[in-house]
């Protein structure tokens, strides 16, 4: 930490009130009074060292008063430590499916079965707390797409609400193309070079007013990538009368393909909570967190205290001048 002036040539002005004495006029004297006293020497000699010493104080508040108004002109400063920042990196938007299928069991957690939206808070989780100095934001969708968390820099506050998502909060259908479109209005207004939805779902387009394809070409418009991910297995299992039974699949996988070859990303496939895990770890590797850095050291301005200090010793003198 260390002390210092923003604008050290400001005190080059402490001579200005020499120079304008020297070279500018004197003003005219007033004319003296009508009134005289005829034993005025002696009134001189009363009161003549108490006006001198008052005379001379004046002058040197006069002259303190100065030179902190051209203290303050130099803006005296506090510089703290250096602190190192990240510099932002991707804008990056998380869509994930909360439809009704999201609870089928067919990810294993310890070995043991859990819906499909309990191993993608898992670890997608863990994804989000890896991506520091990433610009963040969630989506959730169902029949209908909600902006759960704008984009922030609070990935605690981020990872708290995709673990609060519950299925079928946004209703038990899929609409996709509504989630890439809310995606891309809340990401075009980001750098063009650093727009990034990760899209996550379990099944086909089945609401919503937005097709998913002329969504994901709307977004190559506006040049966002986006990384498709079809969760679950190649069966559905389904909880009847003799236990789990193994059913087709809704996914459509041919979809987020076309969805992700459009807009220059990748469609992933993830059938189990491994895959799972390898995908992040590749989104990693193809959208890598800035390492870059930068060096920010806090200023506090202290002009204030000087400039305060120069304005009350001001009207000090303009009072003790009234009162005299």
């Amino acid at each position: 930490m260390q002390f210092e002036f923003a604008w050290p040539w400001m005190f080059s002005a402490v001579l200005l009130p020499l120079v304008s004495w020297y070279f500018l006029p004197r003003a005219a004297e007033q004319n003296p009074s009508a009134l005289f006293f005829p034993h005025g020497n002696v009134l001189n000699g009363l009161s003549g060292p108490a006006s001198f010493n008052r005379k001379k104080l004046l002058q040197l508040l006069a002259v303190v008063s100065w030179l902190l108004l051209v203290t303050a002109a130099a803006r005296p400063q506090w510089i703290g430590e250096s602190i190192q920042l990240p510099v932002a990196g991707r804008s990056l938007m998380l869509a994930v499916d909360i439809s009704g299928s999201m609870t089928t069991e067919d990810m294993l957690i310890n070995n043991q079965a859990v819906p499909r939206l309990v191993a993608v808070k898992a670890v997608a989780s863990d994804f989000i707390s890896k991506r520091e100095g990433d610009y963040l934001g969630l989506i959730l969708f169902g029949r209908n797409a909600y902006l759960q968390s704008p984009l922030s820099y609070d990935r605690n506050t981020l990872r708290i609400l995709l673990n609060e998502a519950v299925v079928g909060l946004a209703g038990k259908e899929t609409a996709i193309g509504d989630a890439i479109g809310l995606a891309v209005k809340r990401l075009r207004k980001q750098p063009a070079e650093n727009r990034v939805l990760v899209l996550l779902t379990d099944g086909a387009n089945t609401a919503g007013h937005v097709d998913p394809i002329k969504a994901a070409e709307l977004a190559a418009s506006e040049s966002i990538r986006i990384y498709t991910i079809g969760v679950g297995g190649d069966g559905v299992r389904i909880r009847g009368l003799f236990g789990l039974q193994v059913g087709g699949s809704d996914l459509d996988e041919r979809s987020l393909q076309i969805i992700a070859d459009t807009t220059g990303g990748r469609y992933f496939r993830a059938r189990n909570l491994h895959e799972l895990e390898q995908i992040y770890r590749l989104l990693d590797e193809i959208e890598p967190v800035s390492d870059d850095t930068q060096t920010f050291r806090p200023v506090k301005e202290l002009y204030q205290w000087p400039l305060a200090t120069a304005i009350l010793l001001s009207l000090l003198i303009l009072l003790t001048r009234k009162l005299s």
